[in-house]
């Protein structure tokens, strides 16, 4: 099998625990792009939150970001393919939200929303049960986040739910399946992600191999939690690094080290670079 496109989670795969890009994973992409393959970020994160690893990196040229909601070419910042949930969905899941008090975010243009009173707490807390500097850098805080959203339906990319106590995700997420014209995914312990009805990291990955030309048995995928699954499954060659969650590990034809221990570049060396 020739691999020429490599999709790549950042967070928990691509990133490591320090919140970086490794030098030895920069050097394996590097490689493998001069070979000419085609290395794609598929992420969760708005545009907005990218980090700058991303954009230091020559190799990097397309991001499909906020689960596949949207594709953006980093030579030319064009935003060329847009998935958002529609307004329907976005009325439905505003009516459900309204009835808890969960922390709720939006992501509209590549840039992440959250309520201003919950932004203000963290900041002058310092306490979130996640994490703090990140909700700080990547968040832009709204007085009225559901009004907001309403004024904006029809070009969300996402909507963030977020649990302190994990118990109530699984209630949650069966709630959440209810919602119209909506594909509910995760792409970290404490959240639950709502997306337009095909949106998907498989969807985007689908609309870069008609753009590059690229068959799906010409794809290498890596991730670590759910929302990576069907990216995997769409390419040809799905891998989880070893730090996965065990329903990723289970449909990937292989797994490599942890995101900690440089398992993208041992992907990419083991089945890419010639």
């Amino acid at each position: 099998m020739t691999i020429k496109l490599v999709a790549l989670d950042l967070d928990g795969t691509t990133i490591n625990d320090d919140r970086v890009i490794s030098k030895r994973n920069r050097q394996a992409l590097s490689r493998a792009a001069a070979q000419g393959v085609n290395i794609v970020v598929a992420t969760g994160r708005p545009f907005s939150a990218l980090p700058k690893d991303v954009f230091e990196i020559e190799a990097i040229r397309y991001v499909l970001t906020s689960n596949g909601a949207s594709i953006t070419d980093l030579k030319t910042r064009e935003t060329f393919y847009e998935n958002c949930l529609s307004p329907k969905t976005t009325l439905a899941a505003v009516e459900m939200l309204k009835q808890y008090d969960y922390i709720i975010e939006c992501f509209v243009k590549g840039i992440a929303y959250i309520e201003k009173w919950y932004y203000d707490q963290v900041k002058s807390t310092g306490k979130s049960f996640r994490d703090v500097k990140y909700i700080l850098e990547t968040r832009n805080p709204v007085d009225g986040l559901y009004d907001f959203m309403l004024e904006h339906k029809g070009r969300i990319e996402n909507i963030n739910v977020n649990f302190e106590n994990l118990d109530e995700k699984p209630i949650m997420k069966e709630k959440l399946m209810t919602l119209p014209e909506a594909t509910i995914t995760s792409s970290f312990l404490h959240n639950l992600e709502i997306g337009g009805e095909n949106t998907s990291k498989a969807e985007a990955l689908s609309q870069m191999g008609k753009l590059l030309s690229v068959e799906q048995n010409e794809m290498m995928a890596v991730g670590d939690s759910p929302n990576d699954i069907a990216m995997l499954l769409a390419s040809g060659l799905p891998v989880a690094v070893g730090n996965a969650v065990e329903e990723v590990k289970k449909i990937a034809r292989h797994i490599v080290p942890t995101n900690h221990e440089d398992g993208v570049a041992v992907a990419v060396e083991k089945f890419v670079l010639k």
